[in-house]
């Protein structure tokens, strides 16, 4: 029995053997397997990196995303082709999560506000083409919101009202919180693990308002109703966004996030769903019918 923690990561290490050879790497910790990719820890001559390898179309396009930012404010990849990418592995301690535990939350929100506005910068060329539309994005919710009743109706209709009614259009990252941006040491705090969507900039700033309590449902940070008001005011102030519109794409996220946990049977779609009813419990005008 003890052989075979060893054995799966024999396993799993097997398949990036192709692009080691290729780009003459050397591996320099365990694989990390997820549903939709693999990871692993390498060395490439005395420098450290991140070996990915991706199994569906949302990572092959976020990993597209990745490129295009050229480390501007994400994780910079080195090299790229249809099944992998390599790219810089994040070496500091700090953790954001750590942050919004230790009661500095406010200097966490503040970084992730920070990475938010390098990722949505004008840049001179041209975004990738493949990138998912929000309104695809949101489809899970509006094809199950009356199943699954509660306040998801009227997250749904907050959801169409914003997306019928989109501004500064962007790429974006689809999956901004805590976990999915790190210590890259020198490099500052950087994003890793793009979803690649295109859609209103105050979608990626929403995504923050559930974290990090969805990392780690024993935490009531994000759900403590003093940190959900702090953390408006300071990202509405710090990206420039009307509070109330934020608060819409607060709740159309919760919604959405919720949809997915309850169509899997997962408990912790209790957190989004916490978080929707603060932001619909401030929202001024009800979403148009």
């Amino acid at each position: 029995m003890g052989d075979a923690p060893a054995g799966r990561n024999a396993s799993a290490a097997a398949k990036f053997a192709p692009w080691i050879a290729r780009w003459r790497l050397e591996p320099d910790g365990a694989p990390i397997v997820t549903a939709t990719g693999a990871l692993l820890p390498v060395l490439r001559g005395t420098k450290t990196a991140m070996l990915k390898l991706f199994l569906d179309e949302e990572e092959k396009t976020g990993a597209t995303l990745l490129g295009w930012w050229a480390g501007d404010g994400a994780a910079r990849v080195i090299e790229a082709d249809d099944g992998a990418i390599l790219m810089e592995r994040a070496a500091g301690r700090r953790s954001l999560t750590e942050m919004s535990t230790a009661n500095r939350d406010g200097e966490a929100t503040d970084i992730l506000c920070t990475v938010a506005a390098a990722l949505h910068r004008e840049r001179p060329h041209q975004p990738p083409d493949n990138l998912i539309p929000l309104e695809t994005r949101f489809r899970a919710l509006f094809a199950r919101a009356s199943d699954f009743g509660g306040m998801l109706p009227a997250c749904a209709g907050h959801a169409r009202s914003l997306l019928q009614s989109q501004t500064d259009i962007r790429p974006l990252h689809g999956d901004l919180h805590h976990a999915n941006v790190l210590d890259f040491g020198s490099r500052g705090f950087l994003a890793i693990d793009p979803k690649g969507l295109l859609g209103e900039r105050a979608f990626d700033l929403a995504n923050i308002f559930c974290n990090p309590d969805l990392a780690d449902p024993a935490l009531r940070i994000a759900r403590n109703p003093v940190t959900f008001e702090h953390r408006l005011g300071q990202i509405a102030r710090r990206a420039r966004i009307d509070p109330e519109r934020l608060l819409r794409w607060i709740a159309a996220w919760g919604g959405l996030s919720a949809t997915w946990f309850i169509k899997d049977e997962d408990p912790r779609a209790d957190i989004p769903l916490e978080i929707a009813g603060l932001a619909l419990a401030r929202i001024e005008d009800p979403p148009a019918p």
